[in-house]
């Protein structure tokens, strides 16, 4: 088995103003909830204070799409969303079901173009695929979905101030 690579943090281009929410799913909390606090470490790490973090769980997978949709409308300090879930595969397509939802839903939110949706849900074959990812040997997706969300804010925030810039001079 492979092993994850050491995890680079971004440096926050704006990190006064760099707000993020992140939405865990209770459904398998023992991965959820080490995926999502690898994802608050990778935060702090990269500065971006507590009171600018947003975090709150809802009760499954396919709530979290609702919650992202809920932080674009409401939130619109917010420079990044990250969803955290865990689904594992089972005897019935329920898996199926659910991963097509919340990945659909994640894309047509990212499709908008404003605030960047994270996908940190694992979609896996069993439990022990799951904690590899969430703090075992292949590291931590919740923290590499912090770094991703970092990138993309940094993204929007400098794409923000091309706007008043002539492409073509």
């Amino acid at each position: 088995m492979s092993k994850a690579p050491e995890l680079v943090i971004p440096e926050v281009v704006e990190p006064d103003l760099c707000r993020v929410a992140i939405f865990t799913a209770d459904w398998n909390p023992e991965i959820t909830h080490a995926l999502r606090d690898g994802a608050l470490e990778t935060l702090r790490s990269a500065g971006i204070k507590d009171e600018n973090i947003y975090s709150q769980s809802v009760p499954g997978t396919v709530e979290l799409a609702n919650a992202a949709g809920m932080a674009l409308e409401y939130m619109p300090d917010v420079k990044a969303i990250i969803i955290i879930g865990c689904v594992i595969r089972g005897d019935t397509p329920h898996f199926d079901y659910v991963c097509s939802i919340v990945a659909d839903a994640t894309s047509r939110l990212n499709s908008l173009g404003r605030t960047p949706v994270i996908f940190g849900v694992l979609t896996v074959d069993n439990e022990q695929q799951a904690r590899d990812r969430a703090g075992g040997v292949l590291g931590n997706k919740g923290a590499e979905a912090a770094v991703a969300a970092i990138r993309m804010a940094n993204l929007h925030t400098t794409a923000s101030q091309l706007r008043y810039t002539a492409f073509r001079r």
